[in-house]
């Protein structure tokens, strides 16, 4: 573990000031897909690849802020379906089968090869870092270090934990989530019986479901307001709730490893060897209660592991702070 961040002169860092992309546009990625990326810092600088969470958050501006614009060249993109790509998971027409993980990982060698990028860092936020761990263990040429926070790894336990198994610390919200799930779908997995609601032809039928579980997920991760005021768009909310539980509700299309727990990601933790990273975790973070942040970094010997004390999912201040030292740190570094 290290300490507190601290920036040139030793004095705690905040992130960098807002800058604006440089380019952007849509990148034709086939299935009738068209995914939005952007570019902005340095266009010489060292190329880091951001990856947003949810599955289906999308993009926003504050995640530039956490690479030194003078020193790397920056590239988000919205995954399929969500943010600015097209078409949107929002519209029950978009055909989700062709929206798993393989797919986005394809995505990210496309999107590389059109800006003509040889490696970048890949930083990645809660589902972000099971895509940016997984990418880089089929990937591992192209990536020169990971960079992740609210660390999952995708696995059936951490799903199981997060619906059903949380319940018994949240009572009242699980009791009012399970109401909008028939009664016959209430012993199964949650985020998949939640996902055949969302797919129903019924407009009233899917906006019950999605507004039930960004609920359910607003009372178990605590989030920072932007997130809150999201969900009540009900554009996003529809395409978020149909985009977590299709991955959720199918192991993540990662598959399950034979393992105690954590997925093939953390069975392939050894894939990682080699790749230097850095895990920036709330130490309240229920996630932690697997314990599977910790066993990924004993498994994965280039990997430093930074417990923000009194955080949870969003590590705060503190944690941007250390996600900052990381970047910077590894902006020094050359392949």
């Amino acid at each position: 573990m290290i300490g507190p961040a601290r920036g040139r002169y030793g004095a705690p860092m905040a992130r960098y000031p807002e800058i604006e992309p440089y380019d952007h546009g849509m990148l034709d990625v086939g299935d009738g897909n068209r995914v939005h990326w952007e570019t902005s810092g340095n266009p010489h600088g060292k190329p880091a690849l951001v990856l947003h969470g949810g599955p289906g958050s999308g993009t926003g501006p504050n995640l530039r802020r956490y690479f030194d614009p003078a020193a790397y060249r920056i590239v988000m993109l919205d995954q399929r379906g969500a943010g600015r790509s097209l078409p949107p998971a929002s519209d029950p027409a978009t055909d989700m089968s062709v929206n798993t993980s393989a797919h986005l990982m394809a995505d990210l060698e496309r999107l590389r090869a059109h800006l003509g990028i040889e490696r970048w860092l890949v930083w990645g936020v809660s589902w972000g870092s099971v895509l940016g761990l997984r990418y880089a263990q089929t990937h591992p040429g192209v990536v020169s270090e990971l960079v992740l926070t609210g660390v999952a790894t995708g696995s059936n336990a951490e799903v199981a934990l997060l619906t059903r198994g949380l319940g018994k610390i949240f009572p009242e919200a699980f009791e009012r989530f399970l109401a909008e799930l028939p009664p016959g779908e209430r012993d199964g997995n949650l985020a998949a019986a939640c996902n055949r609601l969302l797919e129903s032809p019924d407009p009233a039928v899917r906006e019950r479901a999605a507004r039930a579980w960004t609920d359910w997920e607003t009372a178990i991760i605590p989030a920072p307001p932007g997130s809150v005021a999201r969900f009540q768009d009900p554009g996003f909310r529809r395409g978020f709730a149909r985009t977590v539980t299709h991955y959720w509700g199918n192991d993540h299309f990662l598959g399950e490893g034979e393992d105690d727990g954590g997925g093939v990601v953390l069975r392939d933790a050894h894939l990682l060897r080699g790749i230097p990273g850095t895990l920036v975790q709330g130490s309240l973070d229920l996630g932690n209660l697997l314990g599977i942040v910790w066993r990924l970094h004993h498994a994965w010997p280039d990997s430093e592991l930074v417990i923000i004390d009194e955080a949870g999912h969003d590590a705060g201040a503190a944690g941007d702070d250390a996600l900052v030292a990381a970047t910077d740190r590894y902006a020094r570094r050359h392949d």
